[in-house]
This record gives structure tokens, C-alpha cells and sequence, in this order.
């Protein structure tokens, strides 16, 4: 009924199909990859600068929080680690240095209330104010660098696009949870500390 030719044409139509298919789930998660990594060099910038605000805001406060050395020492540490760790993209570490600074943020921003002379200096109240705005930028990158995650892990491990994944080696990514700023901050127990 049908010629010998007809069924090498179906054979060769659905190859190429097939290989259209592939080389698409490639591209997409070629595309996938590199959102990722487009995000993370979204939020790299932001703690850059915020990195760069930490030491002007630790030499403000110097002067008058003596007695929170320790606390702003434990910032510059983490600062210094979370470089490290944007340096190398190691999420894992960021994670944990960040965890740090949000905590020693968050500690002097609320015993500046304590130091009216510090409450009033204007270098501290511009770098406050940076700091606040570029950790709410920080937080909404990392909500969009995190949902890309999402959706890069979640085609990495579905089928048929997990088979290309393995093939070529395309390695799911890690959520960025800075895990202090999930807690709340009690205010109260930071001016019984003093």
C-alpha cells in the first residue's frame, strides 16, 4: 500500500521532530541557567553597595556605642565573609554572613534609639536610610533570584528535560534564605542587654 520510500520520509520526520524537541528543552534550559545567573549578579550588586555602607556605618556608631563593640565587630567579620562568599557564589556561606548582618542591623538601628546624639547625626541617619533602602532592595532581588531558582530546579528534574539536564550536566541551584530575617526582632530584650 504504501512505498518503502514513504515510511523512510515518516521515520526521517519524526527524527527531526525529535531532535527539534531536544535541542528545545535544551535552549530552555540553557535560558534557565542564565536568568539564574543574571539575578544573582542583581543581587551581588546590591550587597556590594550595602558592603560598602557597613564600615562608615560601624566608624558612626563607634563613637557612640562603645560598649556594642562586639557587635559591630561580628558585622565587619560577616561583611568580610559574605564578600568571600559573593566572590565564589557560594550561597550556602552568604547565607550564613548575611544572616549575621541582618541581626547587628537590626540591633543598632534599635539601640540608636538609646544614643540621642547618634539619632541626630546626620552621617548616621543618611547611611541608615541607605542601608534600609538597599536591604529591601536586596530582599525583593532575592525573592526574584530564588522564584528563578525555582523554576530552573523544577525543569532540571522534570521529565524529558531531566534526561538533557543529565546529559549535559545542568545542576539544580540553591534558595538564598537569610535565615535572621525570618525572625523577629524583640526590642525588649535588646535594651535589657544594656
Amino acid at each position: 500500500m504504501f512505498s518503502d520510500s514513504f515510511y523512510w520520509w515518516v521515520i526521517a520526520g519524526v527524527v527531526i521532530l525529535a531532535l527539534l524537541y531536544f535541542i528545545s528543552l535544551y535552549n530552555e534550559l540553557v535560558n534557565l541557567k542564565n536568568n539564574v545567573n543574571k539575578n544573582w549578579a542583581n543581587i551581588d550588586v546590591l550587597l556590594k553597595q550595602r558592603n560598602d555602607e557597613l564600615p562608615k556605618l560601624v566608624d558612626a556608631c563607634k563613637v557612640y556605642m562603645g560598649f556594642e563593640k562586639g557587635t559591630l565587630e561580628q558585622m565587619i567579620q560577616a561583611r568580610n565573609a559574605g564578600l568571600k562568599a559573593q566572590a565564589e557564589q557560594n550561597v550556602a556561606e552568604l547565607n550564613a554572613a548575611e544572616s549575621i548582618i541582618h541581626r547587628g542591623l537590626g540591633r543598632i538601628f534599635a539601640l540608636a534609639e538609646n544614643y540621642p546624639d547618634l539619632k541626630t547625626n546626620q552621617s548616621f541617619l543618611q547611611l541608615q536610610s541607605r542601608i534600609s533602602e538597599l536591604e529591601n532592595q536586596i530582599a525583593d532581588r532575592r525573592e526574584l533570584f530564588n522564584e528563578s531558582v525555582k523554576i530552573n530546579n523544577v525543569a532540571i528534574e522534570q521529565f524529558p528535560s531531566n534526561l538533557v539536564a543529565g546529559l549535559f550536566g545542568f545542576k539544580p541551584g540553591r534558595l538564598l534564605v537569610f535565615s535572621e530575617a525570618r525572625a523577629d526582632l524583640n526590642v525588649q530584650d535588646l535594651f535589657t542587654k544594656i
